[in-house]
C-alpha cells in the first residue's frame, strides 16, 4: 500500500475480504446451525445490530484520541463497514471470501460508483500498477478527501466540544452509527437480489 497509494481504498478492500472473509463464513454456519429456523433477513439483523453497534463505539472511542482522533475514526469506521458487508453477505448465502466481496465492498461504500470500474480498479491493484504521473492528482485526492473531511468534522467538533464537552464523543458515535445503518441498508438491498447465473 505504501508503494502505491493510490490503490488503497483497492488493497483494503482485498485485505478485508481475505482477513474477514473466512470469519463472517464461519460466523454465519455457527449461526445457522445454532437456529436452523433463522432465515437470512434474521441474521442481517443480528450483523447489523452487532456491526452499527461498533461502528458507533469505534467513532466514540475516536473521539478520545486527540489530536488522531480523524485517522482513529476512518480507520473504526472502515474496519466495522468492512465487517458489517462481509457478514451481510454471509447471511444472504453469497460467499464473504469471494474477491467478488471487494468488488460489493467498493461499490456499497461509494468508493466506486459500480461494480465494472471496482473490478477495473482491483485488477490494477492486483498487478500493481503504479499510477502514472497524470494519475498522481487523482490518486492523492483519493486519500486526501476523506481524511480532510474527517478533519474538518472533528475540527469543528473540537470547537464545539469546548462549549459542551463531550459533544464530540456523543455526535462521533451517532454520526459513525448512522453511517453503518444507512450501508447496512444498502447491502441488504443489494444482496437480497438473487444470484446472477
Amino acid at each position: 500500500m505504501l508503494e502505491h497509494p493510490g490503490f488503497a481504498p483497492e488493497l483494503l478492500a482485498l485485505a478485508a475480504v481475505e482477513a474477514v472473509g473466512p470469519r463472517a463464513r464461519d460466523w454465519a454456519q455457527r449461526v445457522r446451525e445454532a437456529y436452523p429456523d433463522a432465515g437470512a433477513d434474521g441474521l442481517a439483523r443480528l450483523a447489523t445490530r452487532r456491526f452499527v453497534r461498533q461502528a458507533g463505539a469505534g467513532g466514540a472511542t475516536a473521539a478520545l484520541a486527540g489530536l488522531f482522533a480523524p485517522v482513529a475514526e476512518l480507520a473504526a469506521v472502515l474496519w466495522a463497514q468492512a465487517n458489517l458487508v462481509l457478514h451481510l453477505a454471509a447471511a444472504y448465502g453469497r460467499d464473504p471470501a469471494h474477491p467478488d466481496r471487494a468488488v460489493d465492498l467498493l461499490v456499497l461504500t461509494r468508493v466506486h460508483p459500480d461494480a465494472e470500474s471496482a473490478r477495473a480498479a482491483l485488477a490494477a491493484a492486483r498487478a500493481a500498477d503504479a499510477p502514472d504521473e497524470a494519475g498522481w492528482p487523482r490518486a492523492a485526492w483519493r486519500l486526501a478527501a476523506p481524511l480532510a473531511a474527517q478533519a474538518g468534522g472533528w475540527l469543528a467538533l473540537r470547537v464545539a466540544s469546548r462549549l459542551l464537552p463531550g459533544a464530540a464523543v456523543l455526535v462521533a458515535a451517532a454520526g459513525d452509527a448512522a453511517a453503518a445503518e444507512r450501508l447496512a441498508a444498502r447491502a441488504i438491498t443489494a444482496y437480497r437480489r438473487p444470484t446472477p447465473r
